[in-house]
């Protein structure tokens, strides 16, 4: 098992930037792909950006350029910088981490950008 715990949403105006942290614990070691997603009111999750544990990345096309996903292996954390935020980034987001076939997910965290 793997538990996974986000932390950095909030408010903020649009143009503005936010760091959004996971925390993992459990059976990290088993842990490969890590990654962010988000979920807007009345939408399906999306992916918006995923990390190997070698360090490659993934972005959606909608956030490149804007977004950058990176993790500490030693600190067991992924974290999303997130720069020239618009509205449409309102969402909530999840951590998520891969082991196997296993598919793990954080609670969520909201970030909210105002216009």
């Amino acid at each position: 098992q793997v538990q996974l715990v986000e932390s950095g949403g909030g408010l903020v105006q649009a143009g503005g930037s936010l760091r959004l942290s996971c925390a993992a614990s459990g059976s990290i070691f088993s842990i490969n792909g890590m990654g962010w997603y988000r979920q807007a009111p009345g939408k399906q999750r999306e992916l918006v950006a995923v990390i190997s544990s070698g360090g490659s990345t993934y972005y959606a096309d909608s956030v490149k350029g804007r977004f950058t996903v990176s993790r500490d292996n030693a600190k067991n954390m992924v974290y999303l910088q997130m720069n020239s935020l618009k509205p449409e980034d309102t969402a909530v987001y999840f951590c998520n981490a891969k082991s196997g076939s296993m598919n793990y997910w954080g609670k969520g965290t909201l970030v909210t950008v105002s216009s």
